[in-house]
């Protein structure tokens, strides 16, 4: 790994057109000013010390990407640079763009936040075989798509995490927060079962052609192969890039930093959502009282983050920081770990995508230097810097 954190240093920025540095690349929402030079240090200072082969970085005013750049490498093995250009593994990103998705639906008078989902489809849930868990439970029928995409339905993160496999209900529907890839799985059947619609081409039509992300899809497509990235274990181990051929609102987005940049600044400008459809998102549904977000299931409540108001909305994570509301959204696989981060009131955003597991060790320091202090709950969501691990 000496040799890889070396090049990195000695590369700081791959694969985008080199300029001269600007007097003024980003504004902080405190008011600081960052060249393009002061940026470069940081993230090349910060990618060496935590022993991140490769990351991108979109920095977002007023809705508008400022600054989008890529460092060190796609793929180490192959000595391949990233750019901004590489397809990434979104993750959980994928959840942050179906929940817009499903908003659009709400638009349209499609989908009822509070209808329960037993009204849109033809049988109880438990009669289809995935579901066939819940049989013994009634809970489920209380399920709402608002429960689904704010993570209140009650079930554990995946049921295979589980000993048993089971998919269970943990806590009584809408009683607390408990992040959950099953019930994000669960609206989406929802859609496809129930009102016909198939995810993967409703997320093209009313996210990725609506802003412009050519090389964003909710499957693998050919023409991914010739610029993508690998995903890196702690060790530095390839982990190579999964190969996805159905679409899963829970995490099979690929993306690239400009094309996730430019859904967020469009969220941030409010294009495609009504004022009220994208306020709703954005409000907090439930406060956040658990000791930590994972393991979902630990019933350890802490009062923590109570000064910041953590919470969670329809897809999105919320608190309040120095600068007013923000919201955020982490995406995490094996190899993979990517964080973006609103603050809505000072117009500022940051995305970061690494391909490695070592990303979150960085993300504390690397938004607190770009965005300015902002008070995220890094303990929370297990961001544990690399110089406390």
């Amino acid at each position: 790994m000496r040799v890889l954190v070396a090049f990195i240093i000695l590369l700081p920025a791959c694969a985008t057109t080199p300029r001269a540095p600007s007097e003024q690349a980003f504004v902080r929402a405190d008011g600081v000013r960052l060249r393009d030079d002061q940026v470069d240090a940081e993230v090349t200072r910060l990618m060496a010390a935590g022993r991140v082969p490769g990351l991108a970085l979109a920095l977002i005013a007023d809705g508008e990407p400022r600054y989008v750049r890529a460092y060190g490498y796609a793929d180490v093995d192959e000595q391949r640079a990233l750019d901004v250009n590489t397809v990434m593994v979104g993750a959980s990103f994928t959840k942050a763009a179906f929940a817009y998705t499903v908003m659009t639906l709400v638009d349209d008078g499609v989908i009822d936040l509070d209808r329960p989902i037993s009204a849109y489809l033809s049988r109880p849930l438990p009669e289809y075989e995935n579901y066939s868990d819940l049989a013994d439970d009634p809970r489920w029928r209380v399920w709402t798509p608002r429960m689904l995409l704010s993570h209140t339905s009650g079930l554990p993160n995946w049921r295979w995490l589980r000993d048993d496999q089971k998919l269970r209900i943990v806590f009584a529907p809408g009683s607390r927060y408990a992040y959950s890839g099953e019930g994000i799985t669960i609206m989406q059947f929802v859609l496809e079962e129930g009102l016909g619609l198939e995810v993967g081409a409703l997320m093209q039509e009313r996210v990725f052609d609506r802003f412009g992300m050519r090389r964003t899809s909710m499957k693998w497509r050919d023409d991914f192969r010739p610029n993508f990235a690998r995903g890196f274990d702690p060790d530095g181990k390839n982990l190579r890039h999964p190969v996805r051929n159905t679409a899963d609102a829970a995490g099979s987005m690929d993306t690239t930093i400009t094309d996730f940049a430019a859904f967020l600044g469009g969220l941030q400008r409010g294009v495609g959502l009504s004022g009220a459809a994208r306020a709703e998102m954005l409000r907090p549904q439930i406060a956040i009282t658990s000791r930590y977000q994972f393991p979902t299931d630990s019933p350890e409540d802490t009062a923590d983050n109570r000064d910041i108001s953590l919470a969670y909305g329809l897809g999105w994570g919320l608190f309040e920081s120095p600068h007013g509301r923000a919201f955020f959204k982490e995406g995490h696989d094996d190899g993979w770990n990517n964080y973006a981060l609103c603050l809505d009131q000072a117009r500022r955003c940051i995305v970061i995508m690494a391909n490695t597991s070592n990303g979150e060790g960085i993300f504390l320091y690397l938004v607190d230097a770009l965005m300015g202090p902002t008070g995220l709950p890094w303990d929370w969501e297990g961001f544990l810097p690399y110089d406390r691990q």
